[in-house]
């Protein structure tokens, strides 16, 4: 498994019984050397794109565990061609997620960044914030992480809260909210869902929250609306490019003051990372023995591959 996931739930991962966890470099090279020196049958990774190399040194009926849910750093159609199955962690995280977005919604209302800096650089200069109960949330995606922030938001907080799909009226949902959250998964056609055209739907109040994925977000158009004033915040923890450079360097979100920044901590907790690293090891024990309607398998059409050719890692 990559570096950064075996730290995450080390405990876990060196007391697979059965298995031999072997600590590896996360880059996709670096990786494939390594699986290729060890002969291993399964790569636990993270959030990198492994786009070829992985796939041509893992053998058939491997596996490529993807230790979270989203996974479109996974090349499906590639490791299906080579034989091997591909799978994420769900129902693992989205509490930890839905947490992290309703922190960031309670920190924008309160001002919460801005007071922090004024304080300990020896500044006492209180702000007036508001609460959050009676204002509106729009949720944007109707999946796990989703639905678990519409509870939270609208029995834990008194919020108003609206969640439209991805086919849904963006414009409907969004127009007139003090909050929109995004919690749509990365696909070709979300890229830059929220872009200058859906900016301009928002409200002047409006604070965009993202922790789902960057590419989510047109981030040049995003820093103009808030330069503008065109909405009122946004409080980010994932990026189209991560570690987060700006996607144009005369537009850094880092120097605004309305923006708050997260570095892709969403579903970095301990239960969260124990409940992954658990998941991702019973998806390759079933893949050893074969079980594979069992697992939580992104790539369904490998299993005819593999029947068809006889090939089985087991």
């Amino acid at each position: 498994m990559t570096e950064p996931e075996f730290y995450k739930a080390e405990t876990i991962f060196a007391a697979a019984q059965g298995l031999r966890c072997v600590v590896a470099p996360a880059k996709e090279g670096e990786l494939a050397d390594v699986i290729r020196r060890t002969g291993a049958h399964a790569a636990v990774v993270g959030v990198l794109p492994y786009r070829d190399g992985l796939y041509a040194v893992l053998p058939k009926g491997g596996v490529v565990a993807r230790f979270g849910v989203g996974h479109d750093g996974i090349d499906k159609a590639a490791a299906t061609r080579a034989g091997i199955l591909c799978t994420n962690t769900p129902d693992t995280l989205h509490q930890s997620v839905a947490e992290l977005t309703m922190l960031l919604v309670l920190a924008a209302a309160r001002h919460l960044p801005a007071v922090t800096a004024t304080l300990t650089s020896g500044r006492w200069q209180p702000r007036v914030g508001s609460e959050v109960r009676g204002r509106s949330l729009a949720v944007i995606g109707r999946g796990r992480i989703g639905t678990a922030v519409m509870q939270m938001a609208n029995d834990g907080f008194g919020m108003n809260v609206v969640c439209a799909g991805r086919g849904d009226d963006f414009a409907i949902a969004a127009r007139d909210a003090d909050f929109i959250s995004l919690h749509l998964p990365a696909h070709a056609d979300t890229r830059h869902f929220l872009n200058r055209e859906t900016l301009a739907i928002l409200s002047p109040q409006a604070w965009v929250i993202n922790t789902a994925r960057g590419s989510l977000i047109d981030e040049a158009a995003l820093y103009d609306a808030l330069v503008a004033g065109r909405i009122a915040g946004a409080a980010l923890d994932v990026f189209e490019r991560e570690p987060y450079q700006p996607a144009d360097s005369a537009r850094d979100l880092r120097t605004l003051p309305n923006v708050i920044l997260t570095p892709h901590i969403g579903s970095n907790t301990a239960e969260a990372n124990a409940r992954m690293a658990a998941r991702a090891l019973h998806n390759i024990r079933l893949a050893r023995a074969g079980d594979y309607a069992s697992m939580d398998l992104l790539n369904r059409e490998v299993v005819r591959v593999l029947k068809e050719t006889g090939n089985r890692n087991q």
